[in-house]
């Protein structure tokens, strides 16, 4: 194992534990079952009137798949989400994604790795959030393809008004990606493949409990035609509790976990709350 494992701070004020899934369960029952919710029904984000169904989640040789389908039209249009339990908040959280891209496509379609507590209304001061999102094909206004590394103050749905400090990186990231976010009391910094996208600090730093989730949707702007549909897939997640831990120890710490023949492990202490994944 590499010394980047043994480069962590401690932090003893805040919860320990290890929470690790390596996607391994035989089918959408047993997902359920290690206490993943699976987003069923509609809401933010994505077009109004599209809807995510937990028939849009696949797992197959150890790989979980997120699909998205469409044909422009909301009503066609079923996206997909999953969520942990609600209680990470100081620590470090890891995902190996693969993106995809799909040359000629301009679907506004996002994919998505990030960690959120609910909004309970507009402007909510207890919200928080820390996400990647990729989009392939552009959109938001914008034709360029580009991940952003995000850490939310707070914001209103309708009409949109956020408040929030982005990283952004330019270009195609279609394929296997390493995503990594720390969070402490005072800051957060996004990695992708081991390179600091932003540091970001203030009133936009989390501050309550979230639930690891990720999600595959489609954003305004889609032309209504055939139908067509798209992939992302997530190869394990690793959150550790407590600690700030460098990207490279993350992944040596998933490949240990891996060869022990470790296919999920939680040891991080439960909160309390429900995980609504409506967000």
């Amino acid at each position: 194992m590499r010394a980047a494992w043994l480069l962590l701070a401690a932090a003893p004020a805040f919860a320990a534990g290890e929470f690790f899934d390596d996607f391994a369960q035989k089918d959408l029952d047993a997902l359920r079952a290690s206490g993943w919710v699976l987003r069923d029904g509609m809401g933010h984000p994505g077009l109004p009137g599209a809807r995510f169904s937990p028939a849009q989640l696949a797992l197959q040789g150890g790989l979980l798949t997120l699909r998205l389908a469409t044909d422009g039209t909301p009503a066609n249009t079923t996206l997909a989400q999953l969520c942990a339990a609600r209680k990470f908040l100081i620590g470090t959280t890891t995902a190996r994604v693969r993106f995809r891209d799909t040359p000629g496509s301009r679907d506004p379609v996002i994919q998505s790795f990030f960690l959120a507590s609910p909004l309970k209304h507009d402007y909510d001061p207890d919200f928080s959030e820390v996400d990647f999102e990729y989009l392939p094909h552009g959109g938001w206004g914008e034709p360029e393809t580009r991940l952003y590394g995000v850490s939310w103050q707070t914001v209103r749905i309708d009409p949109w008004q956020s408040f929030n400090q982005a990283s952004i990186v330019q270009g195609s990231f279609d394929g296997w990606q390493l995503l990594t976010v720390q969070v402490e009391a005072t800051r957060t910094r996004h990695y992708v493949n081991g390179r600091l996208m932003g540091e970001h600090t203030g009133r936009n730093v989390p501050s309550k409990p979230m639930a690891i989730s990720f999600n595959h949707w489609l954003a305004a702007g889609a032309v209504a035609g055939a139908p067509r549909a798209y992939e992302f897939d997530v190869d394990w997640v690793l959150h550790e509790a407590g600690r700030t831990v460098s990207p490279a120890g993350m992944q040596d710490r998933a490949a240990q976990l891996r060869k022990q023949g470790v296919a999920r492990q939680d040891t991080v202490p439960d909160a309390g709350l429900t995980s609504e994944c409506n967000l």
